[in-house]
């Protein structure tokens, strides 16, 4: 039974929150996935990639000509978790 519980509380290499994204995932999303960059809770990450390092945040209000969030990659330990599993 704990395997099970260990598979679903993997996550991907890569999680992106805009659905036109080939690394969206909605099933890991709906569980409130929180991300801890550098030791910090960041709450405006759009993407992260755990193997590069790297997590793309959004920059301020600034819109691309698309209407979509501008944001900026930085590089740094990225530690993904479900905060669900941390409330209890």
């Amino acid at each position: 039974m704990s395997d099970d519980n260990d598979t679903k509380d993997q996550f991907p290499d890569r999680l992106s929150v805009d659905p036109n994204s080939p690394y969206y995932n909605a099933d890991i999303l709906a569980r409130d996935v929180g991300i801890r960059f550098k030791g910090v809770e960041k709450t405006n990450v759009e993407e992260y990639c755990i193997s590069e390092g790297w997590v793309r945040v959004t920059a301020g209000n600034a819109k691309d000509r698309y209407g979509n969030p501008l944001t900026i990659k930085v590089h740094g330990p990225v530690e993904p978790y479900f905060r669900d599993k941390t409330k209890s």
